[in-house]
């Protein structure tokens, strides 16, 4: 057997190192240099369009109708009748319950015959101060002409100022029967409830044959049925302090809702609190309500969806911009150049949202600039290769 020599191991051992040193080399170097290829970006062409400045409400805002009761009779008493349910429908005026009101309507119907009574007497009394008038009459013509006394002429004429004041007095009667009718009648409407306005019922806590109560002064209860017009609908949010001044009744507004994916809504802002809500551990804000304009039944919005509100103080139009997502710290943004290598440039900027920002200087009509920004080795100096770009915002 030939044993090996020192030299021929001391060879093979170079030729070890020298291969991994080969394979240390091509590892640093595929991370020192991963890419051979120019990396695909989203550019967006700088051009001419709109610019908004806004503001957004600082929690979820709550959508509100604009009209809505929550009613209990006037009086207190049993349901005798619920005529709606939950969900329904109603116009102006309509019944929704009647109370128990059976003594009511008896000491309504005794008033109406009182008037009766009333208007038969003094047509009887009256009739009589008629007679005795003509009469009185009578009896100054036969005292002119010396056929009676004076005494009996008297008497004429005192009995005809009586009877006149006999049906005075039977007239005021009737004047009070019709009152003491209008006052049982008035009861009456007081054990009905009806709608103050077209809506549809949102809750309804009673029962036929459970007694319903108004709530007493200072003491809540809950109230026999819930109505909403649906038909004008707000959202009530809450506004940072630090815009509040950029607010004015009459703006628009965009609506978005938690429950409706998707979907914009437009709006006005139709109110501005006249103060600033202070709660502890909670920013300062400014309740602002913004209306929906022109709902339709289709919409199907629901009373208490949370809701966010985007109100424009400022529009700029025609203007060069940018998206917002193409703009890095300090106003800088990566204009493509020549040979698909990015440079790096500084803009002065003008409006901005969430979707585009107005360029003052530092970028000319037409040139291409990169939205893509989260991606590795998207820097200045990189070759880059174009990618279809997202259209553009509006």
């Amino acid at each position: 057997m030939t044993l090996p020599t020192s030299g021929s191991h001391s060879s093979r051992h170079k030729k070890t190192i020298i291969a991994v040193i080969a394979v240390a080399v091509v590892a640093i170097a595929a991370v020192l240099f991963p890419r051979s290829k120019p990396i695909p970006v989203v550019l967006h062409k700088v051009e001419r369009g709109i610019v908004e400045a806004s503001v957004s409400n600082t929690r979820a805002g709550t959508v509100n109708a604009c009209r809505r009761a929550k009613m209990s009779p006037s009086a207190g008493g049993q349901i005798a009748k619920l005529q709606v349910k939950k969900g329904q429908r109603v116009k102006q005026g309509e019944i929704l319950l009647e109370l128990w009101d059976n003594d009511l309507h008896a000491q309504e119907r005794l008033a109406q015959e009182q008037l009766k009574v009333a208007l038969s007497r003094v047509q009887e009394v009256c009739l009589l101060a008629d007679a005795a008038q003509r009469d009185a009459v009578r009896s100054q013509e036969l005292r002119a002409k010396g056929f009676i006394s004076v005494q009996q002429l008297d008497r004429a004429m005192t009995e005809a100022s009586a009877k006149e004041s006999a049906c005075t007095s039977a007239k005021g009667d009737v004047e009070q029967s019709r009152s003491r009718v209008k006052l049982a009648q008035a009861t009456l409407e007081r054990m009905v409830l009806r709608a103050p306005f077209d809506g549809v019922v949102a809750d309804i806590s009673g029962e036929l044959g459970e007694y319903a109560t108004p709530s007493p002064p200072g003491i809540p209860t809950l109230p026999t049925i819930d109505l909403i017009d649906d038909s004008c609908m707000y959202v009530s949010a809450p506004i940072d302090e630090v815009d509040a001044s950029k607010l004015k009744v009459g703006q628009a507004s965009r609506i978005t809702l938690d429950a409706i994916k998707g979907r914009t809504f437009s709006g006005k802002v139709r109110r501005i609190a006249p103060y600033v809500l202070d709660l502890e551990k909670q920013a300062r804000t400014v309740e602002v309500e913004v209306e929906f304009d022109k709902l339709t039944e289709k919409d199907d919005l629901l009373v208490g969806y949370s809701a966010d509100v985007e109100i424009i103080y400022e529009t700029r139009q025609n203007v060069l911009r940018i998206p917002t997502s193409a703009l890095l710290e300090g106003n800088r943004v990566l204009r493509y150049g020549d040979k698909g290598v990015l440079e790096e440039r500084t803009v002065t900027i003008g409006l901005s949202n969430w979707e585009n920002v107005e360029v003052l200087s530092g970028l000319a009509e037409g040139d291409m600039v990169v939205s893509s920004l989260d991606r590795d080795g998207v820097e200045a100096g990189a070759t880059v290769v174009p990618e279809t770009a997202p259209a553009a915002g509006k």
